[in-house]
């Protein structure tokens, strides 16, 4: 369903498992910063009633995941950690060249969030179905079910305002790309990482 082209190492698991304090400050900024997406894109597209609307919604949805992942450190005993450069992003963000029209830039950020959040639907099932902390399981399984509503919402937005064969094309692209981002990582403490 997700269509990525490079599936997770499962032994990313074990790395989890070994520094769970440091994925969920990674994990709680990463919710941070999607909401930060949402919001964005708001600011950025303020015509687009209807992807408004989602937004709105989506960035309260984000920073309620943000809470539920703050209160699970805090029944850790632990503080949220600082933020760190998200090099998953970072890389991926290098794909689409700067510029073009208005809504060459939407569709390219509504790609990279569909991407974004499939990553994070595949990442957290892995976590759901391999953790031994079944709580911990359990919280990743309710996660990547919202993911996977995410991604999907983002990329049916990307194919409603631009061409859909030209959509499709840069999407497979984007997917390519992503695989071979993904060889170099899955060897850190971090969701996407």
């Amino acid at each position: 369903m997700l269509g990525l082209k490079l599936p997770t190492d499962p032994r990313w698991v074990n790395i989890v498992e070994k520094n769970i304090d440091e994925i969920l400050t990674d994990h709680a900024y990463c919710e941070q910063k999607a909401a930060s997406t949402a919001i964005s894109l708001i600011v950025s597209f303020p015509e687009y009633t209807e992807l408004v609307e989602e937004m709105i919604a989506l960035s309260r949805e984000e920073m309620g995941h943000f809470k539920m992942v703050h209160d699970l450190i805090l029944q850790r005993g632990k503080t949220l950690g600082r933020d760190r450069k998200d090099e998953y992003v970072i890389e991926l963000l290098k794909f689409f060249p700067k510029g073009g029209s208005r809504t060459t830039q939407l569709v390219h950020r509504l790609l990279y969030a569909a991407l974004i959040e499939a990553r994070s639907c595949e990442r957290f099932r892995l976590l759901s179905e391999e953790l031994e902390d079944k709580k911990l399981a359990d919280f990743y399984y309710k996660l990547m079910v919202s993911e996977a509503g995410h991604y999907t919402m983002f990329l049916k937005f990307a194919r409603k305002y631009g061409q859909l064969e030209e959509v499709n094309t840069k999407w497979n692209n984007l997917l390519e790309y992503e695989a071979q981002i993904m060889k170099d990582l899955g060897t850190k403490e971090s969701i996407h990482g």
